[in-house]
């Protein structure tokens, strides 16, 4: 029968020895491994004297526990000592440059709509938000447009279904219209959006952005609408030399109505707003017509307003030298890297509206 006693003070003995986890391993194996020492002794426990067999097994069990705890603490202490070993061998070069992440960048129209709603708040104008599937009355109806209006043809408008009843909205001005139907005079909104046309080429998308303005009180007139416009378009190209002029027009929901051309001249092929003696077309304005206010319940003889349209798009175009409207929707990320801008380079008339 084997000699606890001696198995444990010679247990102790080898455990002094171990100075890695080569000596561990070799340890652990000789005396708890499939042949190991303890392992074989619990086998032979069976074939001791019943009298003896308990207390054996007992102490046996003991020597089994303590060298188990002996072991874990050890591999413990030698990781701990690998690690540190490690560390003062891989030295971290803190001078050497991070990795470069690739960051998405804002798209153009993106940016012209924020640096849109960053001029108009300075002078109290509200964002104003509609869904882009209208109904007849608040697209067409309501704003004083005809039956006959070529607006209303097919061609230029996608109807969703056989009576007409529900399209893709053709511009913001139904947001107008939702606005004035659930509140009261004053109102002073911008809406930016998608809108819908049958129109592709250079210059033209099925799909385009439009913001529309609209500022209903008591006395308001042209002379607050073209002090409005003009602020708006020395802030956006940032150019107080621009010069604006009216020219008159006609728009079934304003009355009257004009479109309103800036100065620029050509360099090398490229627009350059704001200079020489050449005249460009950027949007179109004019009073409410007083059919739009009784259509929508306000008192035409009380309030009075000014409403104007802009295409987003072409602003974007316009103000960053880009050439074709298409690739604004391509999807192309060389594009995107050229004319997109940081996501951190929020506009603002303080800081700065453009990088």
């Amino acid at each position: 029968m084997l000699d606890l006693k001696n198995l444990s003070q010679e247990i102790n003995s080898k455990i002094q020895e171990i100075t890695d986890r080569q000596s561990l391993e070799s340890l652990k194996t000789f005396y708890l491994g499939k042949k190991g020492m303890i392992t074989e002794a619990f086998k032979g426990v069976g074939k001791i004297d019943a009298d003896q067999r308990k207390i054996f097994a007992a102490e046996l069990n003991i020597i089994k526990t303590n060298l188990l705890n002996q072991i874990n603490s050890f591999e413990t202490k030698i990781e701990l000592e690998e690690i540190e070993d490690k560390l003062s061998s891989e030295k971290i070069d803190i001078t050497l440059p991070t990795k470069e992440f690739k960051k998405g960048k804002i798209h153009p129209v993106s940016q012209v709509i924020d640096e849109l709603t960053c001029i108009f708040a300075e002078i109290g104008f509200s964002v104003a938000e509609g869904p882009d599937i209208e109904n007849e009355f608040n697209n067409f109806t309501a704003l004083n447009t005809p039956e006959h209006h070529p607006a209303r043809d097919m061609h230029d408008t996608f109807y969703l279904d056989k009576n007409k009843k529900t399209l893709l909205r053709t511009h913001t001005s139904p947001v107008q219209i939702r606005t004035m139907l659930n509140n009261k005079p004053p109102i002073k909104i911008i809406a930016p959006g998608r809108t819908y046309r049958c129109d592709s080429d250079m210059t033209h998308t099925p799909m385009f952005h439009q913001l529309e303005g609209l500022h209903i009180d008591q006395d308001v007139n042209m002379g607050n609408l073209k002090g409005c416009l003009d602020f708006f378009l020395k802030k956006f190209f940032e150019d107080e030399n621009i010069e604006m002029r009216f020219r008159p027009s006609h728009f079934p929901f304003t009355e009257p109505s004009v479109e309103v051309d800036i100065s620029y001249k050509l360099e090398n092929n490229k627009i350059v707003v704001g200079k020489g003696d050449k005249w460009l077309e950027v949007l179109g304005c004019g009073m409410v017509h007083p059919n739009v206010l009784k259509n929508v319940k306000i008192d035409s003889k009380k309030y009075q307003g000014y409403a104007f349209g802009v295409g987003i798009d072409r602003l974007a175009m316009l103000k960053y030298g880009i050439t074709d409207l298409r690739s604004f929707f391509e999807g192309d990320l060389r594009w995107s890297n050229h004319y997109g801008f940081d996501a951190n380079d929020v506009p603002t008339n303080y800081r700065g509206l453009s990088k």
